[in-house]
């Protein structure tokens, strides 16, 4: 179990620090101490820390020898396409506000409901169970959090064009690119795992 302790550790810090800023009032007290500037760099230091603390956790539990809970059906690893399909819509639709965005209301954090739980239907190691249940956990607190506070999920970087129809156009061939890159070469390359094949 000790070669979960980082995987668990990052998670912590990742979460953690994004928990932390959405409770009533942290955010702004932090901000009004430190200054914005400022709380965004140690946000971000923060955060990022969190981020290579899990893939560097997940990679060296993987090369240990994954922890079986149970064993996923094989045809269920091919429920992951189509429905990562619309993850990266969604998520493309979070910086193209249009129908999508406006019907989703937090595209991006359905965006990691997804992909959260997809992942954990086509995998049943301790590991997978642990990574992608902390994120889905995530996802629900931060959009019941948004919910009670009456806001709507906003993105850096959002761009606001006139027509809605063509940003929901190019959220759906950004999504579906990402999704040809990612089954035919980037989950090999980046994570280890061939898709196509499965």
């Amino acid at each position: 179990m000790s070669k979960l302790i980082p995987l668990v550790l990052g998670l912590v810090v990742f979460i953690g620090c994004h928990i932390v800023t959405r409770m009533q009032g942290v955010r702004a007290s932090l901000i009004a101490r430190l200054g914005a500037a400022t709380y965004r760099a140690i946000y971000s230091v923060v955060a990022i820390a969190g981020l290579a603390l899990i893939v560097y956790g997940f990679g060296s539990y993987r090369a240990a020898g994954m922890i079986p809970v149970w064993d996923t059906p094989r045809w269920m690893p091919h429920l992951v396409i189509p429905l990562m399909w619309v993850s990266f819509i969604l998520l493309a639709a979070a910086y193209l506000p249009g129908k999508i965005r406006t019907k989703a209301k937090h595209p991006m954090l359905l965006a990691v409901k997804i992909w959260a739980f997809t992942h954990l239907l086509a995998n049943g190691d301790l590991g997978s169970i642990l990574l992608f249940g902390s994120f889905l956990g995530w996802a629900v607190y931060a959009r019941i959090a948004l919910k009670r506070a009456g806001t709507v999920e906003g993105v850096p970087g959002a761009q606001i064009i006139a027509g809605s129809s063509r940003n929901d156009a190019i959220a759906i061939l950004v999504g579906s690119v990402a999704t040809a890159l990612m089954v035919v070469w980037l989950h090999k390359l980046l994570i280890g795992v061939a898709i196509i094949g499965v």
